[in-house]
């Protein structure tokens, strides 16, 4: 396989990276999108979803200083996104609203993948809050219309309360997350930290007349003939009202496992 001209070089990496984001800003500016940007202290009426998510784990033998400080990262980035309104027609963008992480703004070092390794870096952990974002997302009629999801399982799971394979990952501003309210109702996110867990819920301005169930199929961990390990599954999503939907396939997953799992079958 040929390597990309960016991971041969720092330079290049970063000519890569400046001409990337350069053209998400020109997206931003000229691709005719109308984006939620109204940030309110009035919380909707109605909760869709409320969900947590744990802010310490165990992530193998990485530096658990890098942790601590992702929580004071969470911090930063909720504060430019909670109580946000997407109105009908308008598009959530996560990094319209969070913005680049930086020292200047507060930002700490904490985990964050780069050429496919875990490493520190500034605003590292913010991953947590797209992921918890997409999970709120995918329980409601709202339409994700960006999003790049995680090829490699690299720590086993630790506390896992959701299936495996709903995350987003993001890497400003070019791996964004998005979606787009195509419904006639109104939504708001709300964040908040307490001392174990990442909060976040989704309100509305009416009463919904349906609930979402989303489940996987199909988990296991498998060993290819490459022998290398993979997890699969598949994310399977049911419309919950006088009657049930039809369940919906969301997406199949397939990672790179980068540890030895304890069951596996052979490919």
């Amino acid at each position: 396989m040929r390597r990309p001209i960016s991971s041969i070089n720092p330079l290049f990496y970063s000519i890569s990276v400046f001409l990337r984001r350069s053209f998400r800003h020109l997206k931003w500016v000229f691709g005719g999108q109308k984006f939620a940007r109204t940030l309110s202290d009035q919380r909707l009426q109605f909760s869709v979803l409320k969900h947590q998510s744990v802010l310490i784990r165990k992530l193998g033998d990485t530096d658990a200083s890098l942790q601590i400080n992702k929580i004071e990262n969470l911090k930063i980035a909720i504060q430019n996104l909670n109580g946000v309104i997407i109105r009908p027609r308008e598009t959530f963008s996560y990094w319209r609203l969070v913005g680049l992480a930086t020292k200047s703004k507060g930002y700490l070092e904490g985990v964050m993948l780069s050429s496919g390794e875990p490493k520190a870096g500034i605003g590292g952990g913010l991953c947590q809050l797209a992921n918890l974002i997409h999970w709120l997302i995918i329980h409601s009629p709202l339409t994700v219309t960006e999003r790049q999801h995680h090829s490699i399982n690299y720590f086993p799971d630790d506390r896992r309360v959701v299936p495996f394979g709903v995350g987003a990952t993001v890497f400003y501003n070019y791996l964004d997350y998005q979606f787009r309210n195509d419904t006639p109702y109104i939504f708001q996110l709300l964040f908040w930290l307490d001392e174990k867990c990442l909060n976040g819920d989704l309100h509305a301005d009416s009463q919904l007349p349906y609930k979402y169930r989303v489940f996987e199929k199909n988990h296991r961990f498998v060993r290819a003939r490459d022998d290398n390990y993979y997890r699969v599954n598949e994310i399977w999503r049911v419309k919950r009202g006088r009657k049930d939907s039809e369940p919906e396939l969301l997406q199949k997953n397939r990672a790179l496992v980068k540890y030895v799992p304890a069951e596996f079958v052979e490919e």
